[in-house]
């Protein structure tokens, strides 16, 4: 299946519908400048899909020093996917796969980044399946990670 979307950088005069998605598709919502603080320290890992010229799901991660998930020893610089929203009419067509791919990619390349990880909603099946297929592995749960209280898991890969 030919994909129809194409991937691009986030710029400022995407926010409007960046945190539309991000309102529809996600009960944790973040203020204009959580965006904008994001896209400033690491622009090259906040990435949209876009198809036909409208915005149909985006990805928001940063990179910090951390120790490893997978005990190396020592400090590491991880990315951290924050934020990723695909509208429910474009789901299920590669989109979140291929921004995904292309911001841990990206923060491995342009932010030196040995790791990344996600915090995922223990019941968001989906999700965690895409995770896994991507990579990832479950290192722990999280109790009472979101505001309504529901558990995360914390998703790990090595870059």
């Amino acid at each position: 299946m030919q994909n129809t979307f194409r991937l691009r950088g986030f710029q400022i005069e995407d926010l409007r519908r960046v945190t539309e998605i991000n309102r529809e598709c996600l009960p944790e919502n973040y203020t204009d400048f959580f965006f904008i603080d994001l896209f400033r320290r690491f622009p090259e890992a906040f990435i949209v899909a876009e198809e036909d010229g409208k915005i149909i799901g985006y990805i928001m991660c940063r990179v910090e020093v951390g120790l490893s998930n997978f005990g190396l020893g020592g400090l590491v610089r991880k990315g951290h996917i924050v934020s990723v929203a695909v509208v429910p009419e474009h789901r299920r067509k590669g989109v979140a796969e291929a921004i995904v791919e292309k911001a841990t990619e990206n923060m491995k390349t342009r932010y030196g980044a040995k790791q990344c990880y996600l915090e995922v909603r223990v019941t968001n099946e989906p999700a965690i399946s895409l995770y896994k297929k991507l990579g990832f592995e479950v290192i722990r749960t999280i109790n009472g990670y979101y505001a309504d209280g529901e558990d995360a898991y914390l998703m790990s890969k090595r870059l």
